[in-house]
């Protein structure tokens, strides 16, 4: 069967979800906040499995347009529910409203939820309330300028919970955004990596998976596996293959630093979870003390933002410090996420490019200096750093 599908993610990166689906070999479009595209069920396991910067896969069950809360129910009961959900499906209903005149989301879920109660019912002869005991099938209905979307949540928690992070810091990247990060970048497996505020190491550990072809959903469940009609031994041959297709021959040259001594150590532990110790070299570093002899590096880094006005005097003397530590190195490339607009006059360099990001709700930019690659390698010893 073939499914209308979307993959949702966070503002900014919506070209980046549909590069990883045509990568993936897709046709796809891409909208504010997600990529559509038409799939399988196979296609939802391997899309869940293999997404790095999306949120969630999600089946695009109907979309109508509707002014009056008849129109809604009558649309939604129009859709064929039984089709999609078995009698004992727990089907709780989220919802949305934007520029609409039904303005009213919590009357919209249960105008929803009643719709598909009442086809259920008929469709399946019952003269009870239907259990709900069985498989979960998250619906959402999302409305917007008067245009009725309802979807069926395949994922389950975001894609953004990898599973490995057993530990975290005080401000967490989430993983699909340290992805997004490391992937808006010009670093190839086969380059040094730098992140000098690894925090629980989510950046580096993303890039290890990349640099090891690792489907970043291995190590976790969806939400759609446990319904009757995904078939277990083709999500169990979807997984085959993709961990087939994992590289572990390839040496990475990874390494990750932060000034606490304590967030190394969990960066190590989420490391050591997802079976990646080996591949980073983590160290306890402040950024004023950083050096290396390497070239044609990449240096991701989503620094402190110094939000509060306590905080961003320390915030700028770091980002003058970054600026001191990786002026000598004119062969790598350095992306710094940050909050703060003015970061370039701290740290001393005006960006190649800028690109606006959102990291949850805050509003940040990323810095990107581009360096200029060392070609004659036999040249190498007059870049090294001192």
């Amino acid at each position: 069967m073939e499914f209308n599908l979307i993959a949702t993610c966070a503002a900014g990166i919506e070209a980046l979800v549909g590069k990883e689906l045509r990568d993936l070999g897709y046709n796809v479009q891409v909208e504010n906040g997600r990529a559509r595209f038409k799939g399988s069920e196979e296609d939802i396991i391997k899309t869940n499995l293999w997404l790095r910067t999306a949120d969630k896969i999600k089946i695009v069950i109907d979309e109508f347009d509707a002014v009056t809360f008849d129109e809604l129910f009558e649309q939604t009961t129009a859709i064929a529910w039984d089709k999609m959900l078995p009698m004992d499906a727990a089907f709780p209903v989220e919802g949305r409203s934007k520029n609409s005149k039904l303005h009213s989301v919590p009357d919209s879920q249960a105008i929803v939820k009643k719709a598909i109660v009442n086809e259920l019912s008929t469709a399946y002869h019952r003269h009870t309330r239907l259990p709900e005991t069985g498989a979960e099938f998250p619906l959402e209905v999302a409305i917007s300028k008067d245009h009725v979307m309802i979807t069926l949540n395949t994922t389950g928690a975001s894609l953004f919970k990898r599973g490995y992070r057993v530990e975290k810091g005080e401000a967490p990247l989430k993983e699909n955004m340290a992805a997004a990060l490391v992937m808006l970048t010009n670093w190839y497996p086969d380059v040094p990596f730098l992140d000098p505020f690894c925090g629980s190491g989510t950046i580096p550990i993303e890039a290890a998976l990349i640099g090891r072809n690792i489907a970043p959903g291995f190590n976790r469940d969806f939400i759609c596996e446990k319904w009757p009609w995904i078939d277990a031994n083709m999500v169990q041959r979807v997984r085959d293959e993709a961990d087939a297709q994992a590289d572990y021959d390839t040496e990475l040259d990874i390494s990750a630093s932060d000034i606490d001594g304590n967030m190394i150590d969990i960066s190590k532990r989420n490391a050591e979870e997802v079976g990646l110790l080996d591949d980073i070299h983590f160290k306890q570093l402040a950024v004023a003390d950083f050096k290396t002899d390497k070239v044609n590096g990449v240096v991701v880094g989503n620094p402190p933002y110094g939000q509060r006005m306590s905080d961003a005097q320390r915030a700028h003397e770091l980002y003058r410090q970054m600026g001191k530590a990786f002026k000598p190195l004119t062969s790598w490339s350095k992306y710094f996420l940050t909050s703060d607009l003015e970061f370039e006059k701290y740290y001393g360099q005006k960006a190649t490019k800028r690109r606006k990001l959102y990291n949850g709700s805050i509003r940040t930019d990323y810095f990107q200096f581009w360096g200029k690659k060392v070609r004659d390698l036999s040249s190498l010893s007059s870049f090294k750093q001192k």
